[in-house]
């Protein structure tokens, strides 16, 4: 299973809002530290948004910031709202339909029930779990921040 670039740069957007917490985040800082195009960011930032995950304010002294604790988002939902719509295997979105075995072929349900195994288990990860705690993590996303704490925990 490959997961989207959309639901890889959402992660980012995530994690970078929880190694900031407490200050409003800019996009183009996000943009400069994950490799990520603005564009795409604007993108995932609304999603985002309307999901909920991400609180957003316009103007000059305007940026983003999770709209919920870390120990709330569970990245489950996350990968599911992003990759909603996409399908597991081109013959699932197949409008052509140039397979003949798609009225017969068990296996649609098989990678569907998997799908859904995949996505319980990370119902089961938190954002906070994520970040708090992963020195290695704060130290890219927030070096100025990681000398601060003796345990470089977010708070």
């Amino acid at each position: 299973m490959r997961i989207t670039k959309r639901t890889n740069i959402a992660i980012r957007v995530l994690m970078y809002c929880a190694a900031h917490r407490g200050r409003l985040v800019t996009k183009h800082e996000i943009a400069s530290v994950c490799n990520a195009s603005e564009n795409h960011l604007a993108q995932v930032i609304h999603q985002l948004a309307l999901m909920g995950v991400l609180s957003t304010q316009r103007g000059r002294k305007g940026g983003l910031e999770l709209a919920r604790e870390p120990k709330d988002i569970e990245i489950g939902e996350i990968f599911r709202a992003m990759e909603n719509g996409v399908p597991l295997a081109e013959c699932f979105a197949d409008v052509d339909n140039s397979c003949p075995l798609v009225d017969a072929c068990r296996l649609k349900m098989a990678l569907q029930e998997a799908a859904e195994a995949f996505y319980s288990r990370l119902d089961a990860v938190t954002l906070d779990s994520l970040v708090c705690g992963n020195t290695a993590l704060l130290g890219i996303l927030a070096p100025d921040r990681c000398g601060d704490r003796a345990d470089n925990a977010v708070p």
